[in-house]
């Protein structure tokens, strides 16, 4: 009997299992805040070079302003960007145009009969528009103009983070077990997220980004004919955590705020994480049988199968950035259920690389459409977006049945590691859009078709038990049709000795004697 066998005869996916999941799941509502909150936390809001306020103007110009409204009174100190339909956002005037203002003067001041005036940078900072932000990390430490790359760097920085944690916990998490590194993943969430909304500078502000990002693990507690529903069902949290980030953004507007509402909750997550199981599996792998019967006999409690104790155990579309991101959420859902049926019938190898291919035609597909048709740019958008939403739903699937279980989180981390490269270098190659607007969509597209045309040649593993062993891994990929009978045959091997050790007392079996 292998293990997949046992969880079965435990109740298959039942009570217990429900409950789990569940429960792991919840988080993910917010989890998905974690990758997107850069996209409200530092938001760009339209801004200017601060100019005197009228009462100064009045009196130091001799000047009276009460015909000018703001709107105008900003023509005389800021000058127009070089599309000359826009105010510079990184310069003023050295003096004051005030004969831009007189009623036969073009608002855009270059007449021939007007030489260029002199300008200047920003010297006593900026104001910041606050219809859309009331307060954000670019207008509390003026991350604009020659500091706007900094924008971004903090999001790079953040999955400079989820780098180093998939690479320091994917590894732990192998040797000390998946509970106990989750538990802590919440406990560092939780404090050093709340921490960053207290942060006294930009500095501090991406050293706790960082340390945040390192807040990754899992635990696997999922009979093998569950595991596509249960992966699909998990990542319908973490779609809806980005609607709830778009609410609960719009309704805070203030980034300090929100980093305390997307990150104080995972103190409660942390609190009832102590109810998880380990996993039997992991437990099995590493001799600790004894902690592994404990954990089979509850789920067998929990399942209602009390006879088997006894046996066993988005801005750039031109769409309102809250509400994007609402519709980028919604789009999963369909999206997802796709993905589903495409897991289940056509397999894992299949999904994965048409999901990719199909991602990297809709970013093509947009970099030909004019900016000002936005509304067939969102739709691309969007397509591109559900496609690669349901390239992600299998990823996480498909690598997790790839690797055997002694080095699952590690090869779970390794491949992660890889991800969180190319999201560390994501924000930085939209530097690059100063230079040719084409060129990200460019390369995000080229490593989508790379991507998918290596998924291909990847072994498929529907309906196949996971390997235990890497000799497991070896024999099964070794012919064109795995045994999954001679996997399971080893897998009893490694809980031979949950049931020899589970014979006590006088000789009558408590344990797993029909193994």
């Amino acid at each position: 009997m292998g293990f997949a066998d046992l969880l079965n005869d435990v109740g298959g996916f039942g009570r217990f299992q429900w409950i789990h999941v569940t429960m792991l799941s919840i988080p993910g509502l917010l989890m998905a805040s974690q990758n997107l909150l850069n996209n409200f936390t530092a938001g760009m809001p339209g801004h200017h070079c601060t100019i005197p306020n009228r009462t100064s103007i009045a009196s130091n110009q001799n000047i009276s302003l009460s015909e000018v409204d703001d709107r105008q009174l900003l023509h005389a100190f800021i000058p127009m960007d070089a599309s000359g339909t826009k105010l510079s956002k990184c310069t003023r005037y050295v003096e004051a145009q005030w004969h831009l203002l007189e009623s036969n003067v073009s608002v855009i001041g270059r007449q021939a009969n007007f030489t260029e005036p002199e300008t200047e940078l920003c010297l006593d900072g900026w104001t910041y528009d606050k219809t859309e932000f009331l307060s954000t990390v670019v207008s509390e430490w003026d991350l604009v103009c020659t500091l706007r790359p900094m924008k971004q760097m903090s999001q790079t920085i953040y999955m400079g983070g989820v780098l180093a944690g998939a690479i320091i916990f994917g590894g732990l998490s192998d040797r000390f077990g998946r509970k106990s590194l989750l538990i802590w993943s919440y406990f560092q969430l939780a404090t050093l997220g709340t921490c960053t909304a207290f942060s006294p500078s930009f500095m501090t502000y991406c050293i706790f980004r960082f340390m945040t990002g390192m807040a990754v693990s899992g635990v696997e507690w999922i009979p093998t004919k569950s595991r596509t529903l249960v992966g699909t069902l998990s990542s319908f949290f973490f779609t809806f955590g980005q609607m709830v980030l778009a609410g609960i953004a719009h309704s805070l507007r203030d980034w300090r705020k929100l980093q305390v509402a997307v990150c104080a909750p995972f103190f409660l997550f942390f609190l009832y994480s102590w109810w998880y199981s380990e996993s039997a599996r992991w437990l099995v792998l590493n001799r600790r049988s004894d902690e592994a019967l404990k954990h089979i006999h509850r789920v067998a409690r929990i399942n209602r199968k009390p006879e088997m104790v006894e046996k066993i155990t988005l801005e750039k579309f031109g769409v309102n950035i809250y509400l994007i991101q609402i519709i980028f959420g919604m789009v999963d859902f369909p999206a997802k259920l796709v993905a589903l049926g495409s897991l289940t019938f056509l397999g894992r190898r299949i999904t994965q690389g048409t999901c990719l291919l199909m991602s990297a035609l809709m970013i093509f597909a947009n970099t030909f459409v004019p900016t000002d048709m936005q509304s067939i740019r969102t739709t691309l958008a969007c397509l591109g977006k559900a496609f690669t939403s349901s390239s992600f739903t299998c990823i996480y699937l498909f690598t997790g049945e790839l690797y055997p279980t002694v080095i699952r989180q590690t090869g779970m981390g390794f491949t992660s590691t890889m991800a969180r490269v190319g999201s560390m270098a994501a924000p930085a190659v939209l530097i690059l859009e100063e230079v040719l607007p084409a060129l990200p969509s460019m390369i995000y597209g080229g490593a989508a078709v790379v991507a998918g045309i290596i998924a291909f040649f990847l072994p498929e593993t529907l309906d196949i038990p996971l390997p235990d062993t890497i000799e497991d891994v070896e024999e099964k990929w070794a012919s064109k049709k795995p045994d999954a009978e001679k996997l399971a045959e080893k897998e009893t091997v490694a809980l031979r000795e949950m049931k020899e050790g589970a014979v006590e007392g006088d000789g009558e079996i408590t344990g797993l004697k029909a193994l």
